[in-house]
């Protein structure tokens, strides 16, 4: 019998993810209550399950083979271990300290990145979800297993950008607590559901079922990782950096580093961000582990502007783990920074063909548009928009990137009503500050833009983009002596921080004259270049007006 489960997910606001439904076991029989099986079949995904398994087979698996028998055995005694994204998340010991598995293989290598806390190769977590998949269909009544295989299930969907598998992780949840509640102990399951309310950038569900297991558990480790996602979502960074201390005390070593160097990265502590993730590198071992780290160093020499070091660290990354396709969309667009565009296309390319994930596609449209490619860059923006449109039939909330995008690319009204509902659901970051300011601008509204604008920036870890926005709105309002020093942060950060918005910065900058010894609110800009024009399908990232002499100027 296949255990994959076949039905599709539940809207994003539905009952489901209010933890008060999701930790009462399902009835024994199906009238309509929150853990009743929908009689829909779910969408069928773009590709085929990584598997080996027909999810539409309903037929027995064949008898195990007494390696598979032992290795099950093995796994048996520590399935305690969930993944998570980000940070592999296991269930908490107890005091006892689990058997190791006897029999060597994939599924074993995943359990012991499981137990560190670190993330597993994808052959590993592939083995992994078969080896549970198999065992819950001879074994229904195991609570644990059906935690790991929901939260596997999760870690897939966000590794292969496949949404589709959000919902068998809802449904392999929901059959975990139903064996074992909550309040009965299975913390696991409840850190697999806050797993997936992050995956579906619901930070606010994902922080109830985060504090729920600290509530009850307060010394699992496994709870801060997602604690720490849904605070950095919510823009509680103070929750997050105490999240990511409690974790460090709680469990020392490369994730909870990857964890600090976040934090620092946050908090703009940009030294202190670059040496512990430097830490962190020398001391991961892993491929996996080791490769999401290089990643994390090339992150940050990007956004300093030192593009040929983050080219080295990506590659490095991809050197050590060849499937860490994020490495390829960021060594993209560290290459294109560089000017070298046709490399850069083509680790777009490949990112894409392994990853499908809606960012890269606009990142490359915004590509093909800088180099005059009208055509190819329309193509990537209607393939983002239809990767949106199926990752919200799957309950994922992607407001933030498709404001984003509407903002500069669509309709800027539409985007000001897309983030205003973000920002109405408590995501206060400095990701969704930014772009509610920018968009709030580029409507023409730039007076209700200045405060998230500024927020955002603050907050942001300074961020070129975010230095670029503030400023561009400044000089719209006739702030001219702050908007030259935001345009110049943003440039001198990172001079090549976008292949469109890059260069209207200089553009902005060029039409103020040099700051006031007075008051800056005096200063007139020079006579400039008219912004960047319009055309079809073309953004205009310099505002209109941005290089236009103040009133009153000659």
């Amino acid at each position: 019998m296949d255990v994959m489960p076949q039905q599709p997910p539940e809207p994003p606001h539905s009952d489901h993810s209010d933890p008060d439904h999701l930790d009462r076991p399902p009835p024994a029989s199906p009238p309509s209550e929150p853990y009743d099986v929908p009689p829909e079949a779910p969408p069928t995904p773009d590709c085929e399950p990584p598997f080996g398994l027909d999810p539409e087979s309903s037929a027995e698996p064949p008898p195990a083979s007494l390696h598979t028998t032992l290795r099950r055995a093995a796994f048996g005694m520590v399935a305690a271990a969930v993944l998570v994204t980000g940070a592999v998340v296991a269930v908490p010991d107890d005091g006892r300290k689990a058997a190791p598995p006897s029999v060597p293989g994939g599924v074993s290598r995943a359990l012991a990145a499981t137990n560190s806390g670190s993330p597993a190769s994808l052959s590993d977590l592939k083995a992994m979800i078969g080896d549970r998949q198999s065992w819950v269909g001879a074994h229904p009544s195991d609570a644990r297993s059906w935690a790991v295989l929901g939260t596997a299930y999760v870690e897939w969907g966000q590794r292969s950008a496949d949404a589709a598998y959000y919902g068998r992780a809802e449904q392999a949840l929901r059959r975990s607590l139903g064996a074992q509640p909550g309040d009965r102990g299975n913390t696991a399951a409840l850190v697999g559901l806050a797993a997936l309310a992050n995956a579906r950038h619901d930070f606010v569900t994902a922080k109830k079922w985060g504090e729920t297991v600290r509530a009850r558990q307060p010394k699992d480790w496994t709870a801060y990782p997602v604690l720490i996602d849904a605070y950095d979502g919510l823009g509680d960074y103070t929750a997050a950096g105490k999240a990511a201390e409690k974790f460090t005390a709680l469990r020392s070593g490369v994730p909870a580093l990857s964890r600090t160097a976040q934090m620092y990265r946050n908090q703009g502590r940009r030294e202190d961000a670059l040496a512990t993730a430097q830490n962190a590198a020398d001391r991961a071992t892993a491929p996996a582990e080791k490769a999401d780290c290089l990643h994390r160093l090339g992150e940050l020499a990007w956004e300093r502007g030192e593009s040929e070091k983050a080219v080295a660290q990506y590659s490095a990354a991809l050197r050590t783990d060849p499937a860490h396709h994020p490495s390829l969309a960021g060594r993209a667009r560290a290459l294109a920074s560089l000017g070298r565009t046709d490399e850069a296309q083509r680790d777009y390319r490949a990112a894409l063909s392994r990853l499908p994930r809606p960012e890269y596609m606009l990142e490359l449209g915004e590509l093909y548009e800088s180099l005059g490619r009208d055509d190819d860059s329309l193509g990537q923006y209607t393939q983002l928009r239809k990767s949106l449109a199926r990752a919200d039939g799957y309950g994922v909330d992607d407001a933030l990137l498709l404001g984003r995008f509407e903002a500069d690319h669509g309709n800027a009204a539409a985007a000001v009503k897309l983030l205003k509902t973000e920002w109405q659901r408590r995501h206060h970051s400095a990701e969704v500050a930014d772009a509610l300011g920018w968009a709030l601008h580029r409507s023409g509204d730039s007076a209700s833009a200045l405060q998230y604008a500024q927020q955002a920036a603050d907050t942001g870890g300074g961020t070129a983009l975010y230095a670029y926005h503030l400023g561009v709105i400044e000089q719209d309002l006739r702030e001219y002596g702050p908007a030259r020093r935001h345009l110049e942060e943003a440039l001198r950060t990172n001079a090549q921080f976008s292949p469109l918005a890059a260069p209207a910065a200089r553009k902005a900058l060029d039409a103020l004259s040099p700051p006031s010894a007075t008051d800056p609110r005096d200063v007139q800009p020079t006579p400039g270049p008219d912004s960047v024009a319009a055309g079809p399908g073309r953004s205009t990232h310099a505002p209109a007006g941005a290089a236009s002499p103040a009133p009153g100027g000659d």
